[in-house]
Formats: structure tokens, sequence, C-alpha cells
């Protein structure tokens, strides 16, 4: 009796241990496709050249624009933060994000630039 006791319990364990990892799994592919955590020293440019991103610097104003409700300056972006990627930006959107970046000009740290508040009320 206490074998197939003892024989539950690791059923239990060895199933609560699956489902654990399939629920982080699950996280991490959700994580993997449509977002991405910043780490130090990354910034919108180099982050949208990255192959598993855009694999094209730019295009970092995608990035902005579907992160809008938590980067005011897109220079300003902080280690941890939790970015969502675009995967279904149209070739128009494409096009415009690749003109802001081009055309943007100069920039200051901590400020919003008038061009940047433009492209987002596209």
């Amino acid at each position: 009796m206490a074998d197939a006791a003892i024989a539950q319990a690791k059923s239990e364990q060895a199933r609560n241990a699956t489902a654990s990892e399939d629920s982080s799994a699950a996280r991490k592919s959700a994580a993997g496709a449509d977002q991405y955590q910043v780490v130090r020293g990354d910034n919108l440019w180099n982050i949208a050249g990255k192959s598993q991103i855009y694999s094209d610097s730019y295009q970092w104003p995608l990035i902005y624009k579907a992160n809008r409700d938590q980067i005011k300056d897109a220079d300003l972006i902080t280690s941890g933060q939790v970015l969502n990627i675009d995967r279904n930006a149209s070739s128009a959107d494409v096009a415009a994000a690749v003109k802001h970046a081009k055309t943007r000009g100069a920039w200051t740290l901590g400020v919003t630039e008038e061009s940047d508040t433009a492209y987002l009320g596209q």
C-alpha cells in the first residue's frame, strides 16, 4: 500500500513539473515571437537590426510606435523593459518607419522630438 502511495505521489510530481514546464515554454515562445526584453546597452536602432527582430535598423520606428504607451522618448529605453514587436506591419507602415528613421534629424536625450510625435500621429 505504501508503494502505491509513493508511486502516486511521484506521478503527481511529474505531472505538475510537466505542466509547469509547458506553461513556462508558452510564455517563452510568446515572448520570443512578439516581444523583446531590453538588456543593458540596447537602443531601438540595435534592437530593430537584430536578425530575430527585423534585420533592418531603419525599422526601429515600428518598435517605437508599437510601444508608444511605454516609450516617451525613442532615445531612452531601460534594461528590463519588455517591448512589443509588430510582426504584422504593412509595407506602407514599414516604408513610413524607414522614411522617418532616415529623416528624423537631430535628437536630444529625454526630449520627445517633434518629428517623433508627428510619426506617431500617422
